[in-house]
């Protein structure tokens, strides 16, 4: 007979029997442990390879140890933490709050004030030689120094004389006065910007831009009271929502008044007056009209007023046209410093500029062939500027006059740099192959 199988569980089952039920119970949800030996995490494994905080303190405090020994043995003993260079704040879109914000403003009377504007609130050291020269070439007659407040009554005066008399002739009824509702609201925003440093601008003088007498209403606010923040967020606001016409009045009679009062006060620029001037650029025709073209026909500008807006100049971009015709109008004008500083900073900037414009500039310097008083450095790192830049531009009887020219206007420095860059360059009408064009006297 075959042989009768043994069942596969028998022997446990045996074994299971001698085991009392609450033992089995205990033991089935009991975790039973694993035979196999798990390998270690590479994360477990690293753990072991840094250095304890301990340890890492007695490393660090010998390392320093070692450095003061070392400093003071070359003797470098002199460095210590108060002279470590200090952030400065750049003007432009980076800064420790948004220009732009109404509600976050760098405070003007804080302790730190010097630290986070020294780019344009250091006082502008400035060359005594140089500002002699330049006062050579100022006008002899200079018109009588007004407040802002003067100016800003007698134009607004003769607007409304020309509004009245125009709305008369038209209606034959008389211009409206303005409502005393409307004066008492103004008188209070007046008020607030006198004493504004931060926060949010009433609407009232938000909504001065849209009105048709803009300029009366504008005056009722005393522009002279105005804090420099204020003028900062009345300049973004007038520059942003009027024409560039109205804007340029703006620029003319109230910006530019404030602008030049404070350098000749504090010998320097207020940050927000600064940013002021740099949020104008936004329309710069009405820049270039209201500001740097009135700054330089007055005959007065210092080299100080003329280095801090010039400042401007190289920290923007400037639509190419706009900079054309003012290097136009600055070389057509009256000589005075202030030119040369601008046309150097516009002359750098490397436009692709007319013929027209070159060959203004050209006269512009060729005037000067004659002139018996000393010429400031300033004229002649200008003449150089225009020959490093556009040498190849210009045709070859005006490097011809140009040559000419340091016979008799010469600098010991410069001009024979000059001198260099007109012959070893290739002329305009050489390059073109046309005929020569005529020098301009």
């Amino acid at each position: 007979m075959p042989k009768a199988k043994r069942s596969k569980g028998s022997g446990g089952q045996e074994k299971r029997a001698t085991v009392a039920l609450a033992d089995q119970i205990v033991q089935a949800d009991a975790v039973r442990p694993s035979g196999r030996v798990k390998s270690r995490d590479r994360a477990e494994e690293n753990e072991d390879e840094y250095v304890d905080e301990r340890l890492s303190r007695k490393i660090l405090e010998q390392a320093r140890i070692q450095q003061e020994e070392l400093e003071s043995e070359y003797g470098i003993i002199g460095k210590t933490k108060e002279t470590k260079k200090k952030p400065s704040t750049v003007l432009g879109g980076s800064g420790p709050a948004d220009l732009d914000s109404d509600d976050e403003w760098p405070m003007p009377d804080r302790d730190d004030e010097g630290e986070e504007h020294v780019e344009c609130a250091a006082e502008i050291e400035v060359d005594p030689e140089d500002e002699r020269a330049i006062q050579m070439f100022m006008s002899k007659n200079p018109p009588v120094r007004r407040t802002l407040a003067d100016i800003i009554m007698e134009k607004i005066t003769e607007k409304q004389t020309e509004v009245g008399t125009v709305m008369s002739e038209v209606s034959g009824r008389p211009v409206p006065q303005l409502d005393p509702r409307v004066i008492d609201v103004y008188r209070g925003v007046s008020k607030v910007l006198s004493k504004y440093r931060s926060g949010k601008i009433p609407k009232a003088f938000k909504i001065i831009p849209a009105l048709s007498n803009w300029e009366q209403v504008l005056y009722l606010t005393e522009p002279e009271t105005w804090t420099a923040a204020a003028m900062y967020q009345a300049t973004r606001i007038f520059s942003s929502n009027l024409k560039e016409r109205m804007a340029q009045r703006f620029y003319n009679l109230v910006l530019l008044p404030r602008i030049r009062d404070d350098i000749v006060e504090y010998k320097r620029l207020n940050f927000h007056l600064y940013s002021a001037l740099k949020k104008a650029l936004f329309k710069p025709g009405a820049w270039f009209k209201g500001i740097l073209i009135p700054l330089c026909e007055s005959g007065t500008c210092t080299l100080r007023e003329a280095i801090i807006v010039g400042s401007i100049l190289t920290k923007c971009s400037i639509p190419v046209l706009h900079a054309s015709a003012a290097m136009l109008k600055l070389a057509e004008m009256e000589y005075n410093g202030a030119n040369s500083i601008f046309l150097r900073l516009l002359l750098d900037k490397k436009y692709a500029l007319p013929f027209r414009v070159l060959d203004a500039l050209v006269a512009h310097f060729l005037r000067f062939r004659n002139e018996k008083r000393t010429l400031p450095v300033l004229w002649h790192q200008s003449l150089l500027t225009l020959a490093q830049r556009y040498k190849a531009d210009l045709a070859s009887e005006q490097k011809s006059a140009l040559v000419e020219l340091l016979r008799y206007q010469a600098h010991p420095r410069i001009s024979a740099e000059i001198r260099r860059e007109l012959v070893h360059a290739q002329s305009r009408d050489e390059e073109v192959g046309t005929a020569p064009m005529m020098a301009l006297d």
